[in-house]
């Protein structure tokens, strides 16, 4: 059983994923039915079914209020995740290709992933404003302050000898770096980016309880204003799914890339 490198049966990992999400709905179901948490505090699962359904559809409307929170929501972090891989993964190799540029950019980057990203909310606020320029530049700034490192690291954890290897063919040491050692990053880096839309999803709450008038945020933020806590909880499971959607996917696209590095 605790063997890192024995990998599981076919269909057995799968199995077990579906136990353990069972075994959760099961306890919640449990404490539901007791009656020892309220309601109000802990809507039981099938009013939280009954809740996602209900958003599905505004008959009144004739609209889809979760389909269109979904929309918004993914759209921002979308836009965010562009911006983060435009600017944050050729900053993270520029530093890791360069120890001078390493060093005057660490003591900028470094200490803002300790730091809560939602003290600069009041700032941004200040500087752009409350519309979507506030937001996508919010999951922007929590997210690169994680990326930008992890590419770093990537790039510095390349063996030397694919460096020297390639300087003694006759590379330069651009060359080197960009026909190298990026190459050999590359899997890493997609990691990082990964990583980095796992953590815009963490804040799009936050993002937009800031005059969003549409999004899974502003969805969340209206329920628990009337107390509807099943839709609070409706709510969650949909940045939860997003969110685990989102990492499936790009997990697929990088082992469809980098089918070598496993082969």
């Amino acid at each position: 059983m605790w063997n890192p490198y024995r990998p599981l049966e076919s269909g057995q990992a799968r199995t077990l994923g579906i136990a353990g999400a069972a075994t959760v709905l099961a306890v919640w179901a449990a404490l539901a039915l007791s009656g020892m948490v309220s309601p109000n505090r802990l809507p039981a699962p099938w009013d939280v079914g009954g809740a996602l359904v209900q958003l599905s559809w505004d008959s009144a409307k004739g609209e889809s209020p979760l389909l269109i929170a979904t929309v918004w929501s993914l759209g921002r972090v979308l836009a965010a995740g562009a911006l983060v891989v435009l600017i944050g993964v050729p900053l993270g190799v520029m530093m890791g290709a360069s120890p001078r540029v390493n060093a005057v950019l660490s003591p900028l980057v470094d200490p803002f992933r300790s730091a809560p990203i939602v003290a600069v909310m009041p700032i941004l606020v200040m500087w752009l404003g409350i519309g979507e320029a506030m937001k996508v530049t919010f999951l922007f700034l929590g997210a690169v302050v994680y990326l930008v490192p992890m590419v770093r690291d990537a790039v510095r954890a390349v063996p030397h000898t694919y460096y020297t290897s390639a300087l003694d063919l006759g590379a330069t040491e651009l060359e080197a770096v960009r026909k190298a050692l990026l190459p050999m990053a590359m899997p890493r880096i997609a990691d990082a980016v990964t990583v980095a839309v796992s953590v815009m999803w963490t804040y799009i709450t936050v993002a937009e309880y800031v005059n969003a008038e549409k999004g899974l945020g502003q969805l969340i933020q209206n329920a628990r204003r009337f107390s509807a806590m099943d839709q609070v909880f409706a709510g969650i499971i949909m940045i939860i799914g997003l969110a685990l959607v989102t990492y499936a996917s790009m997990v697929a696209l990088r082992r469809r890339l980098f089918a070598w590095e496993t082969s």
